[in-house]
């Protein structure tokens, strides 16, 4: 749950995400996923997970701590996430209310265009022509960092 209010994806792009971090991590590989300068995971490396035809993700900023936990935890599936909050009767199955949380607080941080990169709701077209830049991504790493530690320190 930390990871999906973290991140901003739907639920299932975080699943697929978070799988592919176990996946990487025990084999060694997780560099290809996770730029660890950035502190950003490039889903854009793997465009079948992620670049559905009217859905995608290019980029989240997630914290290195948060990677490391992940990557010592085993597979998960949508299933299995829905009985375990079925289970619980203290939450409610609202994943899409994680992202509008997400993109809320952000709001503070980013303009509207960023929100809608970081949550892929822009053409593969229009992230490289104005969004993969190196010196535009620090820059925006810096501020997304701003508002996860609102988010963070909100739900600790």
């Amino acid at each position: 749950m930390d990871f999906m209010v973290l991140s901003g994806l739907r639920l299932r792009e975080t699943v697929n995400s978070y799988n592919l971090i176990i996946d990487l991590a025990k084999a060694g590989r997780l560099s290809e996923y996770y730029n660890e300068e950035n502190e950003a995971l490039e889903h854009y490396r793997f465009k079948g997970l992620f670049m559905r035809r009217s859905k995608k993700v290019f980029v989240t900023f997630i914290p290195k701590w948060l990677v490391e936990n992940i990557g010592k935890q085993e597979k998960l599936t949508i299933y299995q996430i829905s009985n375990w909050v079925r289970r619980d009767k203290r939450l409610k199955s609202r994943f899409p209310e994680l992202r509008e949380y997400y993109a809320t607080v952000m709001t503070k941080w980013l303009n509207p265009a960023e929100i809608d990169f970081l949550q892929g709701r822009i053409s593969g077209s229009v992230f490289m022509r104005n969004y993969f830049n190196p010196a535009l991504i620090s820059d925006l790493k810096d501020r997304v960092f701003k508002g996860l530690a609102e988010i963070e320190s909100r739900i600790s």
